[in-house]
């Protein structure tokens, strides 16, 4: 039962609602006299079912501190909502799990990462009440990984650093290093970082080149990326008549990969060389190529040797 001094300590305010700008004074802030007030329903029940998700919630216990949640949040762009949202993700999980609340956020370019990490006050300047304070991940502070070793050390830590550099040129290094870590790795632990590796970067230009990097050497991924390299040359081969028109489409897939790469890395390819690059056949001699295409500084030298 509610006591009536419990009735009295609140409902003075609604009685007179300016009474709380001259009691401000002796709480050691200054708030304005309001020249409007509205009394609104306290009832916050929801009237309908309203659908508020956390991308990836953890509970993580530590020997030192005990259990708490982690909420993780994907952000790509500014959102003025969003710190709204994320208190009340905050708030809710505190009071429904009766643990301490951290939120982290995910960012891949420099302006989120640094609107997310500004501080956020639910009340006004001078009262602050409820203030939200997440940790940003980003290109910012995450590791920028090239040495294959470090990669291999730590591959889901480098795929996230491949996805939140992803915007920037470095990212292409990263890639290099972490496809050459995999190849060491079994397949079950490689297939689900190539996956998320190939997903957190979208559909940015380094996309293209995860792609190649993997299709270098097939055996060691056999998920969507190699199913789709593998698609295209059926596809093509349908159109070009059973067996001999398939064996056609992948070659000229894979040729297509060669050339992509040797561009997206700046280099010129002379009519020559993109056109023996087209005309060859060999799966095993265009694998070679597209291998060197990596590394090499001038087009003709993919053809070293031969």
């Amino acid at each position: 039962m509610v006591s009536s001094s419990h009735e009295a300590m609140h409902r003075i305010f609604q009685h007179d609602p300016g009474l709380f700008s001259r009691v401000s004074h002796f709480l050691g802030v200054d708030v304005p006299t309001p020249v409007k007030a509205t009394v609104l329903p306290t009832d916050l029940t929801e009237a309908g079912p309203v659908e508020r998700r956390v991308d990836t919630l953890l509970r993580l216990e530590t020997a030192e501190q005990g259990a708490f949640l982690l909420a993780v949040e994907a952000q790509g762009k500014k959102d003025p909502d969003k710190p709204a949202s994320w208190a009340y993700y905050a708030a809710y999980l505190w009071t429904k799990y009766r643990l301490p609340t951290a939120l982290l956020v995910v960012c891949q370019d420099h302006a989120t990462a640094r609107w997310a990490q500004q501080p956020v006050c639910s009340g006004p300047p001078q009262l602050p009440t409820l203030t939200l304070t997440p940790l940003v991940a980003g290109p910012h502070n995450m590791p920028v990984i090239t040495d294959p070793e470090e990669a291999r050390a730590d591959l889901v830590l480098a795929s996230l650093a491949a996805i939140t550099h992803a915007a920037d040129t470095v990212v292409n290094e990263i890639l290099k290093a972490l496809s050459t870590a995999l190849r060491d790795a079994p397949e079950d632990i490689a297939d689900p970082i190539v996956e998320f590796t190939a997903q957190g970067l979208g559909n940015r230009p380094a996309k293209h080149l995860w792609r190649n990097l993997v299709a270098v050497d097939l055996s060691f991924y056999k998920s969507y990326i190699s199913e789709e390299i593998r698609d295209e040359g059926r596809e093509q081969g349908l159109e070009q008549g059973l067996e001999q028109g398939l064996e056609q489409g992948r070659a000229q897939s894979r040729a297509e990969d060669v050339l992509f790469v040797l561009e997206q890395r700046g280099i010129e390819v002379s009519e020559d060389s993109r056109t023996r690059i087209t005309g060859c056949l060999d799966h095993d001699v265009l694998r070679a190529w597209l291998s060197r295409a990596i590394t090499v500084s001038e087009a003709e030298e993919i053809f070293a040797g031969e």
